[in-house]
């Protein structure tokens, strides 16, 4: 059981976002029934999804890495997610340099040789433009270094912004360190606090590298 969105499960205890607003940690405790209904927070059995970009059902992941196998005689060979996802960097690279292409074939144009085009080209578009080719290339071969279906869907759309964690010992009611049957202490992970007890965020260090942003 928990609070929702849709299909979307909300964390208790853990500031969350929807609609591009940020909401604290302490939400959903201290709201009320209508100030839940307002946006459509209802309360129920946690429900069975998937992403389907990532996996064929529950607990099915697609596969990650091209694969060829021979059916009937017949060589077949099924593509991964690893590369339709790195093809996808190729077209957001070309979506991106796209609008300044014109900048380049008019400094192409109106000088007599390319290596005057290139020292007319604005310092700014052309640092922009070899920033993302370079994350173009970073972000697919953080793709290939990619495990599991989970690893590859958390680096390409996992929150920029994640809980920081600690690890520390547990603790009984009496607030005594428990330990185990060799005497060694019990650990736990638990949110990190800052000193007037917020929970702090950190960049998730899962996520790929960003794109740059357009020097216009």
């Amino acid at each position: 059981m928990g609070y929702y969105i849709g299909s979307r499960a909300l964390p208790m205890d853990i500031p969350w976002e929807h609609n591009d607003v940020q909401y604290p940690a302490n939400w959903l405790r201290l709201s009320s029934t209508q100030d839940r209904a307002m946006l459509g927070i209802s309360w129920g059995v946690e429900q069975q999804s998937w992403d389907q970009r990532f996996y064929w059902g529950v607990d099915n992941p697609k596969q990650l890495d091209d694969k060829t196998e021979t059916v009937d005689g017949v060589e077949v060979k099924t593509t991964g997610l690893k590369t339709q996802w790195k093809a996808q960097q190729d077209q957001i690279a070309s979506s991106l340099l796209a609008p300044s292409d014109w900048r380049v074939v008019k400094e192409l144009e109106v000088n007599s040789s390319f290596a005057a085009a290139k020292t007319a080209f604005p310092t700014s578009w052309q640092t922009y433009r070899a920033a993302v080719r370079m994350s173009c290339n970073t972000r697919q071969t953080e793709i290939d270094a990619c495990k599991t279906a989970e690893e590859l869907k958390e680096l390409l759309f996992g929150a920029s912004m994640i809980v920081k964690t600690k690890e520390q010992q547990q603790t009984d009611a009496d607030g005594n360190g428990v330990v185990d049957s060799d005497d060694k202490p019990v650990m736990e992970t638990v949110n990190d606090l800052d000193s007037d007890g917020n929970v702090q965020m950190i960049v998730n260090p899962a996520i790929a590298t960003a794109w740059p942003a357009d020097p216009a």
